[in-house]
């Protein structure tokens, strides 16, 4: 067989590695992204530029990295459907719409395209590095950045990515065999012992400290700050609703019959309720909430038939969302919204996970320290709710004692009246609480957040609906008419619980005709609560809420980015200063003194620059090379012997090969520029 053919079966093979490195690195996004459109972003960019890189080996490189941009922007039109004069800026911005975004990220292009241009550039980078350098390892190390950056990237996300990581060590291993032009079967011993390393790394992973707690830049993301959601608020809509009672909102087709909350209002300026949320577009996940214990799961089945606006409505707490091509959820309350205004037989799925605290959870629970949760419009009516709180709740020892007695007390002191005039502002509730005693849903709920703030328990306001009328199949059809709000109190651990001040109709416990599960249940405890105990709660401390700030003690992505750019730059200086020094000793140190004479032939090879060394005889390397050094003659004498006659070789001719060898060094050493030295050590040829 002759040279040429193994150099280019090692060529392509290489060229082959490469792509396998890029699209390999490329798949670390799979934590990032659901479904397989990721492949649809991955193979064209991974593939293109090997093979625009076995065309034009030949060719000046600037014609190679022509092409590859004109095949990179067709790459994206089967991932926009069609040609997208906005992949630019997309590219631009993906970055920063994936650290906002939950994961799993919906597989949208302007997101999609940030992994298939981060692909294409490493395969691009390493391809041609192959083709145009002697380098050994330089051509995965494009890939290896885009690993990292799957890594930061992919942090939240399901999965694991060590197998990843254990493949592209496999390959890299394969890659530097084929670098060294090592004959085909050598892949067969060497491939295998990367898989072991590989299978090693993947066993010790998990293990090392800085899996347990791994940087999140999403940690440092800036949020969008908060937004109103639709232009009329939940709340707002209560008393029409009610004044319209048939009308016909959506089907739940349902596990079990559960209040299906629609919109959470955590912020009240004397006027009316809003939302602090911040939402985040997901691809279907719904960060778990604090608690942790034990919980039910519920899966229901939404429709739309006329509910207006983008709110949408699930069990609490939903985990797990489908349907929805523009979902986004604030991780803080769970709350759903469509960035599309759903329209009338929309379908989507949910996942709740409904948590069942015992009686002891609740307790032993104490409320979080939230300043904006308690906070408390400036006016005179504070008087009025702090007093009305303080003897709705004497004699309780325990703050969920204290909730469940206020709420008692507002369905025992005022009744439900659909025809009360709307609204929640301060005035308002104060004309309910003092004169009128009859409201809507509306301005019970409103009333207990407020009195329940005055003792200093965080609270807020939901609007939602109670199960619905049952239908055949498991089927709840949802009207105007069973819209309600409720209130909620925050927990340490437990979360939110949510508390029904609302009477029924007639002031007696029938709930609005319709007895919810929930409200069966709450006024269950509260009886039990109302018998006495002595449990203390535990001492209260602060939480962090779904505010999405940054983390204080973390770094800015803009300093991350630079940092893991410098350590790998730092890591490869100290490969290529290192690498020559440890193979000369390794050399000059081998067991046997034939050997050692190799060693320093082999050495003396490399010093040269003759790759091919291994297909020359002494003669030749001499006939080309020897005139750089009277040196170079004694060795291949000495080196021609040890090969044919290595028993005989004694220390004192190793150490001659040796002295001749670094003499030959030397010589070499000062006819080669030192920009040129400098080039192959960084290289490392």
């Amino acid at each position: 067989m002759t040279p040429a053919t193994p150099t280019t079966w090692h060529r392509l093979a290489g060229l082959a590695l490469v792509a396998a490195l890029a699209g390999t690195a490329g798949w670390g996004f799979h934590r990032v992204f659901a479904g397989t459109g990721l492949i649809l972003a991955l193979v064209p960019a991974a593939v293109a530029p090997a093979l625009v890189a076995a065309l034009t080996r030949a060719r000046p490189l600037w014609l190679a990295l022509l092409l590859d941009v004109v095949l990179w922007f067709a790459g994206t039109i089967p991932l926009y459907g069609g040609p997208a004069p906005g992949v630019f800026a997309d590219v631009a911005n993906a970055w920063q719409g994936l650290l906002t975004t939950l994961l799993p990220a919906p597989p949208e292009p302007r997101l999609l395209v940030l992994a298939h241009t981060l692909v294409w550039a490493a395969a691009v980078i390493g391809a041609e590095v192959l083709n145009r350098t002697r380098t050994r390892l330089a051509a995965a190390l494009p890939a290896l950045v885009v690993y990292g950056v799957a890594l930061l990237l992919g942090v939240d996300g399901e999965g694991s990515n060590l197998p990843v990581a254990g493949a592209l060590l496999v390959l890299v291993v394969a890659l530097a065999l084929v670098r060294e032009g090592r004959p085909a079967f050598w892949l067969l011993a060497g491939v295998p012992a990367g898989a072991a390393l590989a299978a090693l790394a993947l066993v010790a992973g998990p293990l090392l400290p800085i899996a347990a707690e791994p940087y999140n830049p999403r940690e440092n993301a800036e949020l969008p700050p908060p937004r109103r959601v639709d232009s009329v608020s939940p709340l707002d809509r209560v008393s029409a609703w009610l004044q319209m009672p048939d009308r016909d909102l959506f089907t739940v087709k349902a596990d079990k019959p559960l209040n299906w909350r629609l919109a959470v209002l955590d912020r009240y300026d004397g006027v009316r309720w809003t939302s602090a949320a911040r939402f985040q577009p997901t691809g279907g996940r719904v960060p778990e909430g604090e608690w942790d214990g034990p919980a039910e799961t519920v899966r229901q089945s939404v429709t739309f038939s006329g509910l207006p606006g983008t709110w949408l409505p699930a069990a609490e707490r939903p985990v797990e969302v489908t349907g929805v091509r523009e979902l986004a959820v604030d991780p803080g309350s769970g709350a759903l919204i469509a960035e599309v205004k759903p329209g009338k037989g929309f379908a989507y799925q949910v996942t709740s996970r409904v948590a069942k605290p015992s009686k002891q959870d609740l307790l032993d629970a104490a409320p979080v320290a939230d300043a904006s949760l308690t906070a408390f419009p400036a006016g005179p009516q504070r008087k009025l709710f702090t007093e009305l709180a303080q003897e709705a709740t004497k004699g309780a020892d325990a703050p969920i004692k204290q909730a469940y007695r206020l709420q008692s007390y507002l369905r025992a002191n005022a009744g439900y009246d659909v025809t009360a005039p709307p609204g929640h502002s301060l005035k308002g509730l104060e004309f309910f609480l003092e004169t009128t005693h009859r409201g809507t849903s509306e301005q019970f709920a409103s009333a207990f957040a407020l009195m329940a703030r005055t003792l200093g328990l965080p609270s807020r306001v939901v609007v939602g609906f109670r199960p619905g009328e049952a239908g055949p199949d498991g089927v709840y059809h949802v009207k105007s008419g069973h819209v309600m709000a409720w209130a909620e109190i925050k927990f340490d651990k437990l979360g939110w619980r949510p508390f029904y001040p609302t009477p029924g109709r007639s002031g007696s416990k029938d709930d609005h005709d319709v007895v919810s599960s929930a409200i069966q249940e709450s006024e269950k405890l509260a009886g039990e609560f109302t018998q006495g105990g002595t449990s203390k709660p535990k001492q209260s401390r602060p939480t962090r809420t779904g505010t999405g700030d940054a983390s204080e003690g973390g770094l800015p992505l803009w300093l991350i980015a630079p940092a893991v750019l410098a350590v790998l730059l730092v890591a490869y200086l100290g490969v290529a200063a290192a690498r020559p020094w440890w193979r000369r000793r390794a050399r000059r140190n081998a067991p046997a003194p034939g050997q050692r004479v190799l060693g320093a032939w082999r050495q003396t090879c490399d010093d040269l620059g003759l790759r091919d060394a291994r297909t020359l005889t002494a003669e030749e390397v001499v006939a080309r090379s020897g005139a750089v050094s009277p040196d170079l003659r004694p060795l291949a004498d000495i080196t021609n012997f040890a090969r044919y006659a290595p028993e005989d070789i004694g220390s004192a001719a190793a150490d001659e090969a040796w002295r001749r060898s670094d003499a030959v060094r030397l010589a070499v050493r000062a006819r080669t520029p030192v920009t040129a030295r400098l080039r192959d050590r960084l290289l490392l040829r």
